[in-house]
């Protein structure tokens, strides 16, 4: 009778070891679900990974003679009643000179709207090079009824582009942009 419940006190055990590294593991898993996405955008910030661009305080002290010329993209979601667009198609700049565009964004609505922008370059490889010093995709946007605003972007491509050996040819960059509605 002393070893069934011997026997059983050594099940009782395992199984309760067995329970405490489940919800370990489980607890883990989900701790690491939640630190992904901060993760993740600091790797691609720091990369530029994916067309993530570079923010900067200041622009470049050095330019160099080599230009590229950057094309600029507009995009907004279906279920947000702007139209937005850039201003210029594009602009050719030197390499590490600090250009100012702009894009300009109209509320068609009969009511305020607030909008955020998500941006991508193209070719991905280039977005480690491409560096925002102002941006208005930096904060949301709060269009009122039907008002047109144009909002600034101001960029530079760092001069390390120029020793890139995979951009060696690429002399034309895309940035992109996307705004999508904010609800409160």
């Amino acid at each position: 009778m002393a070893q069934i419940e011997e026997g059983h006190h050594k099940q009782e055990i395992k199984t309760a070891k067995t329970a405490v590294f489940l919800a370990l593991f489980v607890a883990l898993m989900v701790g690491m679900a939640y630190a992904a996405v901060p993760l993740y955008e600091a790797f691609c910030q720091v990369t530029g990974f994916g067309g993530t661009t570079q923010r900067a305080d200041t622009g470049s002290d050095i330019i160099l003679a080599r230009t590229v010329r950057v094309q600029f993209d507009a995009n907004v979601a279906d279920d947000l009643p702007w139209d937005f667009k850039p201003v210029q198609r594009e602009v050719e700049v030197k390499i590490g000179e600090s250009q100012l565009i702009f894009y300009n964004a109209t509320n068609f609505a009969n009511k305020d709207i607030k909008g955020s922008a998500i941006f991508n370059v193209s070719p991905a490889s280039a977005g480690a090079y491409f560096n925002k010093i102002e941006c208005f995709c930096f904060t949301e946007q709060m269009l009122n009824a039907h008002q047109t605003v144009d909002m600034p972007v101001e960029f530079f491509i760092d001069p390390d582009y120029a020793t890139d050996p995979d951009l060696e040819h690429v002399n034309i960059i895309t940035l992109s942009y996307t705004f999508y509605p904010v609800e409160d």
